[in-house]
């Protein structure tokens, strides 16, 4: 049995994805985005029930774990889903579940 302070190594820097991911309000932000899709705040804000202040901070908390990526263009900051990180930490936990069993 191994011990539970043991992280394999394939969840290293995935915690943040999944903390981030784990969020109710989060996970609804997230399906707000259409493949490939690019949006600012308020239209982000006009998807939810959330206030733009809660929004904002959603969106931080998804941004500082590389879940979504940011363009600033012109006066608005655009948002999307940055789905090379997202597939990558998923495929590692699937991966190391895989050999586990």
């Amino acid at each position: 049995m191994k011990s539970i302070t043991d992280i394999p190594v394939e969840f290293k820097d995935t915690a943040d994805i999944f903390i981030a991911m784990g969020d109710e309000h989060r996970q609804r932000i997230l399906l707000a985005f259409e493949k490939g899709e690019k949006l600012n705040i308020m239209q982000i804000v006009s998807t939810t029930t959330l206030s733009r202040t809660a929004v904002t901070h959603h969106l931080k908390v998804l941004h500082n774990a590389n879940v979504l990526a940011s363009e600033k263009i012109g006066k608005e900051v655009y948002f999307w889903i940055n789905s090379a990180i997202v597939i990558e930490a998923l495929q590692k936990v699937l991966s190391y579940i895989k050999e586990e069993t």
